[in-house]
């Protein structure tokens, strides 16, 4: 798995950490910047399907 550093805001941070850890949704910072990356890009998926942007290759790889 890849690392990548990326610089967020402190009341965003503040936010992420509201559901990170006991209690939270969350076991640890990554699981929540994972899930919420893929949330976005499903989201992103879904917006240009329904614009007709979703090139051919991306629904291929979709469907595997």
């Amino acid at each position: 798995m890849a690392k990548i550093s990326v610089e967020i805001p402190d009341e965003l941070l503040a936010d992420l950490d509201d559901h990170v850890g006991e209690g939270g949704k969350f076991v640890n910072r990554s699981d929540a910047i994972r899930a919420s990356v893929r949330k976005t890009l499903d989201l992103l998926d879904e917006i240009d399907e329904r614009h007709g942007r979703l090139d051919e290759r991306t629904r291929d790889a979709d469907d595997e």
